[in-house]
């Protein structure tokens, strides 16, 4: 612009460059390793693989999912619904680990220290070792970490965060993306171990940008509903251990419980003689799991039939009645169909397909399963029963909770001899297998 607005004069307005100012993270994330070293390049002859203890909690199932334990120096995102209890597992976890004589800085951005100190008395929680924070500026909690120097910080909730250094408002994508780097440059940097509370939006993602996920090293999903005590801990990325596993949780007036056998629990309110019920024995992670798929099948009133499902996969259920219409011969184009797995649990490995589809079929002939029986194996278009993976689990897991008869692909039995005690039948095809169970 050559002539300025204000006074209307030419060639009076000066430009004035201003260098940007290098913030702190930035200057530091790209120079030190955990225990503060100096990076530098290095051999991979010389790269040392010893690797560091795991830290147990109290709660097994935690460290199922975790891989074995609390890995020292990682980051954990743990995301979850509104209400369903992520501040709850946190703190009874950092009352836990403060005992085992770390030090644990519990940060929180939604509630005050007197809030916390009134649920931590209700859950039995009391530690010297356990300091409360409530702040959301990250230059003061960065602050208080040097200071302190804990072995465990826990942030609550990460989009309530705000890095001073950027203008933009709490919750959006630059503060989350840069707390997060901050945090992951603290916890790498100094080997400390830090907790992430996430919210999720209503599609059931983690709120925030997708490179949220990428940054961190573990990401768990806290699920359940908030209509039942019952809480699902499962493991979705995990650079230290597997994915996909499971820990079960009840919600109880002190605080969240493990459940150590949730197959009882997802079993012990099965009708004797129901129809449309079916038990799989589903692969969650390492462990199996016995849960009921239950469907209900009506003559539909409207022109298109309609296919709703909960904890099952919509087009699974599709495909699956597709097959058994085509290569069973029932007539399902007409009836309206309803599925669900019993629990609130969510099945999505393909060695429920054998189960979904005699939870099916006996809705549609109204004739009940023996209750003695459950069901494994993958469906294929063509009809076969394909073989599944871990079927010596599957099969172990039925006859320790007093299963009769399993019905198995008929590959897996070769090269395996079935335990004793437990009936295991393979079956080639759906019609084989229909013709045996719902005869």
């Amino acid at each position: 612009m050559g002539r300025c607005p204000n006074c209307g004069k030419w060639n009076t307005l000066v430009e004035e460059v201003v260098a940007p100012s290098v913030t702190p993270s930035v200057q530091h994330a790209t120079t030190t390793l955990v225990g503060g070293r100096v990076s530098k390049p290095e051999k991979l002859s010389a790269v040392s693989t010893q690797r560091e203890p795991r830290v147990k909690t109290q709660l097994a199932e935690l460290n199922r999912v975790l891989g074995g334990g609390v890995v020292p120096g990682s980051l954990v995102l743990i995301g979850g619904d509104p209400g369903i209890g992520k501040s709850t597992l946190l703190l009874q976890v950092s009352g836990q680990l403060s005992q085992t004589g770390g030090t644990v800085l519990y940060v929180s951005g939604e509630e005050s220290a007197n809030q916390i100190k009134m649920r931590a008395n209700r859950l039995s929680v009391s530690s010297d070792n356990l300091y409360l924070y409530p702040e959301t500026d990250m230059s003061r909690i960065r602050e208080s970490i040097d200071e302190m120097k804990p072995d465990y910080v826990v942030i609550d909730s990460v989009q309530t965060m705000s890095e001073p250094e950027i203008s933009s408002a709490i919750g959006s994508v630059s503060q989350i993306r840069q707390v997060t780097a901050e945090l992951m440059r603290i916890a790498k940097s100094q080997g400390i171990t830090i907790f992430v509370v996430g919210h999720v939006t209503k599609g059931g993602a983690i709120a925030g940008p997708k490179i949220l996920e990428h940054m961190v090293d573990t990401v768990l999903y806290f699920e359940g509903d908030l209509h039942h005590t019952y809480r699902i801990l499962r493991a979705v990325k995990n650079r230290f251990g597997s994915t996909n596993e499971l820990g079960i949780f009840e919600m109880q007036e002190t605080g969240l419980k493990e459940v150590s056998n949730p197959s009882e629990i997802f079993l012990e309110e099965r009708l004797a003689d129901a129809t449309g019920s079916a038990i799989v024995v589903s692969m969650e992670g390492t462990r199996p799991i016995l849960v009921e798929i239950q469907a209900l099948l009506t003559p539909s009133v409207f022109g298109n039939a309609q296919r709703t499902s909960s904890g099952i996969d919509r087009n699974r259920v599709s495909l699956i009645m597709a097959v058994l219409e085509k290569r069973a011969n029932l007539m399902l184009q007409n009836q309206d169909a309803y599925l669900k797995a019993a629990g609130g649990v969510k099945l999505d490995e393909p060695a429920v397909d054998l189960a979904l589809a005699i939870s099916i079929a006996s809705s549609y002939r109204d004739q009940g399963t023996d209750p003695s029986e459950c069901y494994v194996g993958e469906i294929g278009l063509t009809g076969e029963i394909r073989r599944v993976n871990r079927i010596e689990s599957r099969v172990s897991e039925a006859q320790k909770l007093g299963f009769k008869r399993i019905y198995v692909p008929k590959n897996n039995l070769k090269d395996w001899t079935p335990p004793v005690g437990i009936d295991v039948v393979g079956v080639a095809t759906i019609g084989d297998a229909l013709k045996l169970i719902l005869s």
